[in-house]
């Protein structure tokens, strides 16, 4: 080509290549996560992603999994993801008396927070009486800890500056997991002087300041932690900038500060596919395998330097369901249209969808096989899950059975075999998922064809995390959806879900404090038997006598379906070899990657 052109022609030609060449340079350079640290300033980090922004960066209104409180917070104690027991975290000890109504807990002596003033029982008091006992705040985490059919909170006590004592007025035996901090779903203590104020204060509509304090708008060296790393830096749908906590109370046994590693970036990447992309260019040190790319990252395994580990089945859930409310709005509007608030309401209905959706062949097509089938709410590892068939209902792929329970339910068919119900309308509705989640989405393609095979038509329509998120917890405006919970081996960590009046019983969701009330919702008999069943499971200490309540919490789930399980996937995760110290499994904080991430030390 450069032979047909004259000299300054050609001569042109190679500047404007080598410019476009340089430039393309600077812009992949740009976007890789791994060229963040600057010549002035490099420090030791890891990156890793997540596929959505921050909701909060206050932990008492976290409904999201993961979340930034995996870097930043601890409770009193914390749960060891390799044995699976509870160690010492904030408090060095605690002592459970003889009739197991107290419970007395130490704190470490010389606790700080981020911003160097001391952490002492007066944050703990702080935590639990003014925000988790607090009828204004709306958190999650009075679920929890709500003891007996009541649902009446402990008492909290002040012994000294390193001591409290909780009081209950019965056994209690899931509190101790409740405070294990950000390695879970559970509690972590917030700063009294940091936060005190915003609740003593109000805003325009009369409720407590601190509703809105600490939302993701906030400067973050305002935003005053007790874990191994503090938020320095957020930059919308870009990335979160976590800087080594200075006070964090861990050493080594050499007497080392913990954490080692000095900055954790958290990439911000709406897709998996991108995630993949820039894992495999460098970009990220840390990536969740999915099915989907499992062989891909296998073959690249010795290239890229990269170790995938397997911690086994996820403690996780993945499931189908469908709104079950009957409320109305205080206009009278009803949640869900009524013609097909019937239908799912119909318990042969929702069997008769469990038995048209062929799991295997999700399992097989869309898992690729790497995972199990999902019977119970409870996990497969969890010490409380009770096996198969032993009086828990399994609904095997059998549309012949589902067309049955159909039509005995008083459904019929048109002569092009669509489903219609008893008064001639089409059966149809809208079935939801977070588009970002790649599985979910195919699972959601499978779940349309299986359904349209007994004459239901689902409107798939996958959208973004943040608005699915809005519609299952403030508008309940949602038919059915694709989803996850993720939990623990403790059942009692889905009391929030269980619970008739839980903040994550999204199925038939109660309106939260501060937003506007229900008229009409009704809880049916098994649902309410399952919330008393969970009470009484947690004034139980036998494990073996919780393991029997709970085994009739999994039959009555599996009777009644409120929610359709579907595949357990195994817990993978590819990380960088220069990452050192990672001691991976199912459970604990990122899925197992990262429980331990003070301990992590980057090779240079």
């Amino acid at each position: 080509m450069f032979a047909l052109l004259p000299f300054r022609r050609r001569w042109f030609s190679i500047v404007l290549i080598l410019t476009l060449w340089l430039s393309c340079q600077l812009i992949f350079t740009s976007c890789n996560p791994a060229k963040f640290k600057t010549n002035a300033a490099q420090v030791s980090q890891w990156v890793t992603g997540t596929i959505g922004d921050p909701k909060t960066f206050n932990y008492a209104f976290n409904q999201e999994y993961p979340h930034v409180f995996l870097f930043t917070a601890e409770g009193l104690t914390t749960l060891n993801a390799m044995t699976g027991k509870i160690e010492p975290a904030l408090a060095e000890s605690w002592n459970i008396s003889d009739d197991k109504k107290r419970m007395t807990f130490t704190l470490r002596e010389g606790l700080k927070w981020s911003d160097g003033e001391p952490l002492t029982a007066d944050d703990v008091i702080f935590t639990y009486q003014d925000i988790i006992f607090n009828p204004k705040i709306p958190t999650d985490w009075k679920d929890g800890v709500k003891v007996g059919s009541s649902g009446a909170f402990p008492k909290i006590r002040k012994i000294d500056n390193r001591q409290v004592e909780f009081i209950f007025p019965e056994p209690f035996s899931p509190f101790l997991y409740s405070t294990t901090g950000g390695s879970t779903n559970s509690i972590a203590i917030l700063p009294k002087h940091a936060l005190e104020e915003s609740l003593k204060s109000q805003d325009a509509n009369g409720n407590p300041q601190f509703l809105s304090t600490w939302g993701t708008g906030t400067e973050p060296a305002k935003i005053i932690v007790n874990g191994p790393y503090k938020i320095e830096s957020y930059a919308p749908s870009q990335r979160v900038v976590f800087r080594r906590n200075p006070y964090y109370w861990r050493k080594d046994s050499q007497g080392n500060q913990l954490p080692y590693t000095e900055r954790i970036v958290w990439q911000i990447i709406e897709s998996t596919d991108t995630m993949i992309l820039q894992f495999r260019s460098g970009g990220l040190d840390t990536v969740l395998v999915s099915p989907e790319n499992f062989s891909l990252l296998k073959r690249e395994e010795k290239r890229g330097k990269f170790t995938i580990y397997n911690g086994g089945a996820e403690f996780t859930t993945t499931f189908i369901s469908f709104n079950l409310n009957k409320g109305r709005r205080q206009n009278g509007q009803p949640l869900i249209n009524p013609v097909k608030s019937r239908w799912f309401n119909t318990l042969a209905f929702r069997q008769a969808v469990a038995h048209a959706i062929n799991r295997k062949a999700i399992l097989t097509n869309v898992f690729r096989g790497i995972g199990t089938l999902q019977d119970s709410p409870i996990e497969p590892q969890s010490p409380f899950y009770t096996p198969l068939r032993k009086g828990v209902k399994v609904y095997d792929y059998n549309p012949e059975k589902a067309k049955e329970l159909l039509l005995n339910a008083g459904f019929k068919y048109n002569a092009r075999n669509e489903l219609l119900d008893a008064d001639g309308n089409r059966v149809r509705f809208t079935l939801l998922t977070n588009v970002e989640n790649k599985t979910r989405v195919t699972m959601g393609s499978q779940i349309k064809q299986d359904l349209s095979r007994i004459g239901i038509q689902a409107d798939f329509n996958p959208m973004t995390f943040n608005t699915l998120t809005d519609k299952l917890t403030n508008t309940f405006d949602w038919e059915s959806y694709i989803g996850g919970f993720v939990g623990g081996p403790e059942p009692h960590d889905g009391a929030n879900i269980w619970t008739p009046d839980g903040g994550l019983h999204v199925f038939n969701q109660k309106s939260q404090p501060g937003r506007e009330p229900l008229i009409g919702r009704e809880v049916p008999d098994w649902e309410a038997e399952i919330g008393r069943l969970y009470v009484k499971a947690a004034q139980e200490f036998d494990q073996q006598k919780r393991k029997e309540i709970y085994a009739q919490t999994q039959r009555l789930a599996q009777e009644y379906l409120p929610f359709v399980y579907l595949v357990n996937p195994l817990s993978l995760a590819a990380i960088r070899d220069r990452l050192e110290n990672v001691k991976f499994s199912a459970m604990g904080s990122q899925r197992g990657a990262l429980w331990n991430k003070y301990e992590i030390k980057v090779a240079q």
